[in-house]
């Protein structure tokens, strides 16, 4: 194990190390990275950047190492610098959800706290799986909600909101249901009834709501402050 290690370590100065992987049906694949799922005892095999395949850890049969060539440093784009640039203002923010609320009937405290949850409120945000955006919209979710530009602050919450408002309509309403399809698509909340057993999405349905309550009961806090300060 050390020397396979030790191994990659020196590629990596002139070279990127890929694996040539075989699963047990014979199916035959190369990974460019592989990382552990929130499923204990699966994995993920990343084809590319974006794209992966989930496949039980027993199902790998066979991985051989080969190496890619480093792939040539081109400057980024101006775009990309922009998109750095990019940010709101809490007024701004706060004026953004509000318009979504009125839009597509989900609550604006619900929508600040997915958008905490999933960019930290930075617009030019990417993950590592590739989501974009305050609303983390993977580009092909995008583009079903037709969405040009995720990290155009008014289109990404446009889009996220009527996303959470078809999600909060198929689960009648339930909002952890809701927050965990959004986490981990819809396909994983039918498949177990409810909320999967991934850590992530568990972690991530609770911090939203714990969130969701907070500026609830600000909310309320500064009501009462208000009503009592003009009696």
């Amino acid at each position: 194990m050390f020397v396979r290690v030790l191994s990659l370590c020196l590629l990596s100065a002139t070279a990127f190390a890929a694996e040539h992987i075989t699963l047990r049906t014979g199916f035959t694949l190369d990974c460019v990275r592989r990382e552990a799922a929130a499923e204990p005892g699966r994995v993920r095999l990343y084809t590319s950047e974006q794209s992966y395949l989930e496949v039980p850890q027993e199902a790998i049969t066979q991985a051989e190492f080969f190496e890619l060539p480093a792939p040539s440093i081109r400057p980024e784009p101006k775009e990309a610098v922009a998109r750095e640039e990019t940010s709101l203002t809490p007024a701004e923010l706060h004026q953004l959800l509000a318009s979504a609320e009125a839009a597509h009937r989900v609550d604006a405290d619900l929508l600040a706290a997915v958008v905490r949850a999933e960019s930290n409120n930075r617009p030019a945000a990417v993950s590592r799986a590739g989501a974009q955006g305050l609303m983390q919209l993977m580009p092909g979710t995008a583009r079903e909600l037709g969405v040009h530009n995720s990290f155009h602050p008014g289109e990404n919450v446009n889009g996220g909101s009527a996303y959470l408002d078809t999600l909060l309509t198929r689960y009648h309403d339930n909002m952890a249901m809701a927050l965990a399809a959004y986490n981990a698509g819809p396909g994983a909340v039918d498949r177990y009834h409810g909320i999967p057993p991934y850590r992530e999405t568990r972690a991530y349905v609770a911090r939203v709501i714990r969130e969701f309550n907070r500026r609830k009961l600000e909310a309320q806090t500064r009501n009462v402050t208000a009503q009592a300060q003009a009696q």
